[in-house]
Order: C-alpha cells, then sequence, then structure tokens
C-alpha cells in the first residue's frame, strides 16, 4: 500500500474517533446542564411552594381538610396541568373538585410571582409526591400565562 493512503487512512480513523469524542462529551455536557437545570428549578420551586402555598395545601400537598384540597395525588392536578398553573398565578374564587371532593374555598393567587418562578413551582409539585412530570420550561410556563390572563 502506499505511504500517502495509509496515512489518510490514519487520518481518516483519527477524524472518526475526534468527532465521536466531541459529540460524546458533547451529550454528556447537555446531559449535565439538563440534570443541573431541574435541580435548580426543583430546589427553587421547592422554597417557594413553602413560601407561597404550603399554608394552605400543607408541606406534604395533603392539603387542610375539606377546606382547601390536596396536591399530592391529585386528579385536578393530572388532569389540568394549564389550569394550574393560571391558579397559581390568578387564583380562582370558584370551587373546585378534587379526587371526587368538592373544595369551595376561594383560592388566592400570587400574581407577583414571576413565570420562572411559576414554571420553578410547578417543576416542584410536579415531582414531588406522586407526580414525576419533569422539567417545566420557563418559555412553557410562560405560553401558558398568557393565555391565562
Amino acid at each position: 500500500m502506499n505511504y500517502n493512503l495509509r496515512f489518510l487512512i490514519l487520518d481518516f480513523r483519527f477524524l472518526i474517533v475526534g468527532i465521536s469524542l466531541f459529540i460524546l462529551i458533547n451529550c454528556s455536557q447537555t446531559k449535565t446542564e439538563s440534570a443541573n437545570k431541574f435541580t435548580n428549578y426543583y430546589r427553587q420551586g421547592e422554597q417557594l411552594y413553602t413560601k407561597n402555598c404550603s399554608n394552605c395545601h400543607q408541606p406534604n400537598g395533603s392539603g387542610l381538610g375539606r377546606v382547601y384540597p390536596p396536591i399530592n395525588q391529585s386528579d385536578y392536578m393530572q388532569e389540568n396541568f394549564e389550569q394550574v398553573l393560571c391558579l397559581i398565578r390568578n387564583g380562582t374564587q370558584g370551587g373546585l373538585t378534587v379526587n371526587g371532593t368538592h373544595y369551595n374555598q376561594a383560592m388566592p393567587g400570587v400574581p407577583s410571582l414571576t413565570d420562572i418562578e411559576i414554571a420553578q413551582i410547578a417543576t416542584y409539585i410536579y415531582n414531588t409526591w406522586s407526580h414525576q412530570r419533569g422539567i417545566v420550561e420557563v418559555t412553557e410556563a410562560s405560553r401558558i400565562l398568557k393565555q391565562c390572563e
């Protein structure tokens, strides 16, 4: 075999290995960055939930008797994701039925929460207790919150 051809084949192999390593490193960084973002949203969401929501819905999400509904094991949360985000910001004066029980207590919204804070709370409540939704991106929360204004 010609010396130049061997050199070209060797260069091609190194190029393939280099491209493969580049792809593996970038995929690994993307997964790490995504995991870090989820962890950040989740932790911030937990703090915001504790400050703004846990007094009524309780730290364990069990609600408060027949006054405030549970968000842990809540059929309403599972079936009304977009409405839940709107409720966080705007609250409601009407009743809600959760797990077959009617709750008629008004829920005050927290209009001062930013879109990212609502995304963080949603990430927390939708990945705690019996929920496993994954990260709620701020872009998704913003889109939903614009629709409910």
